[in-house]
């Protein structure tokens, strides 16, 4: 899964193994919060860390012009949406840029590049201020550069989904590694959150494209895609004969664009799903398959069509058959010697034994009671 945004050449170290990449995005993070916060030091590592992380120079407070920096090309965060910058904007036009940005020169380049401010930078150059304060810290790798935006900004509004999966495929491909614990530990990420971040990466390009889009009323959220994907890799969908990826995709944003076949929102597709894995347990794979292509062909079925009877009573089935499983050990519980005059239970628990041999007989079932 080599990300289509990754530009930057590969360390030949491997800094997941070594943890030293780990360690130094740390003391990295640290100086970024120290230039942010007005810190007065740097935090110290721990006498027991055998590892030492890489030297960090310390915020350089300092004004600069605004045309000498330039955004992070690395940066998660690529949708800037008009409302918030119009805000801040006016905030500047008042007060000024109060928190420096925090910047770092990379090698070869003229001009700083942005770790933390794009925002603020994005709105000094509306305004036409010449200059911008910042403090300069010491040029990250690759992998340092993403976390340690991740790790700013994780206290902050969230991104956007879809660049923030970027950035993260980013990270995979960087420090080959996937587990999603490991990655939620380095990027401060829920795991739930890389969890879908890794379920967007494994959409084409053209819908994470769509999901990209700079102006929100044409962008897809990902949400859509978030709740498609348990569909889109349904085995017993993917085993159709008739099996697309693309056509089904395609066919589900244009309904869900254009509330088609009942679509309302982005968690209709749970009972698509719902339906599949109900007729999956009663045996009924091949009709549910065949009902869902109808779906996607055809607008004029509904999302409520693809509900096969019998699986219905088949899951209504099971869930009386485990109730009545947990009324029988509660029954069987009972102790007559102490519930002995409590004459109201005893009258109840002979009409359920009136009801239920009533129902065997009308399910000509040979009665054992």
């Amino acid at each position: 899964m080599r990300s289509r945004l990754l530009t930057a050449p590969r360390s030949t170290a491997h800094p997941v193994k070594s943890c030293t990449t780990y360690r130094s995005t740390t003391s990295l993070f640290n100086c970024v919060r120290y230039a942010s916060t007005y810190s007065a030091s740097m935090p110290i590592e721990s006498k027991n860390d055998s590892i030492q992380p890489a030297p960090v120079a310390p915020p350089k407070p300092q004004t600069v012009p605004t045309d000498s920096l330039r955004p992070n090309p690395h940066n998660p965060r690529v949708l800037f949406d008009e409302e918030p910058l119009k805000t801040l904007e006016a905030s500047i036009r008042k007060v000024g840029i109060l928190v420096p940005l925090t910047v770092y020169r990379a090698t070869g380049s003229a001009k700083y590049t942005i770790l933390d401010g794009q925002r603020r930078w994005i709105c000094a150059q509306r305004i036409g201020l010449k200059d911008v304060p910042i403090n300069a810290v010491t040029e990250p790798s690759l992998a340092q550069n993403i976390v340690t935006m991740f790790q700013i900004h994780k206290l902050r509004k969230d991104w956007e989904l879809m660049p923030t999966a970027l950035k993260l495929g980013v990270l995979i491909d960087e420090l080959e590694e996937s587990r999603e614990s490991a990655l939620a530990d380095l990027t401060g990420l829920d795991v739930a959150v890389v969890t879908r971040c890794k379920k967007l990466l494994s959409f084409e390009p053209e819908y994470q494209d769509r999901m990209l889009d700079p102006e929100p009323a044409r962008r897809l959220t990902a949400d859509l895609f978030i709740e498609m994907y348990p569909i889109v890799t349904d085995r017993s969908v993917r085993n159709a004969a008739w099996y697309s990826r693309k056509k089904i995709v395609d066919a589900f944003i244009h309904k869900y664009t254009g509330k088609k076949s009942g679509f309302k929102s982005v968690t209709d597709f749970r009972k698509i799903k719902s339906y599949l894995t109900i007729a999956r347990k009663a045996d009924r794979e091949t009709e549910i398959v065949k009902k869902l292509h109808n779906l996607i062909e055809n607008d004029e079925i509904m999302i409520s069509d693809l509900e096969i009877e019998a699986a219905r009573i088949h899951r209504e089935a099971e869930t009386l058959a485990k109730q009545l499983s947990k009324l029988g050990q509660d029954i069987s519980s009972i102790d007559p010697d102490s519930f002995s005059a409590e004459e109201d239970l005893w009258v109840e628990i002979e009409n359920f034994l009136i009801l239920v041999r009533n129902k065997l007989a009308e399910a000509e079932r040979r009665s054992v009671l």
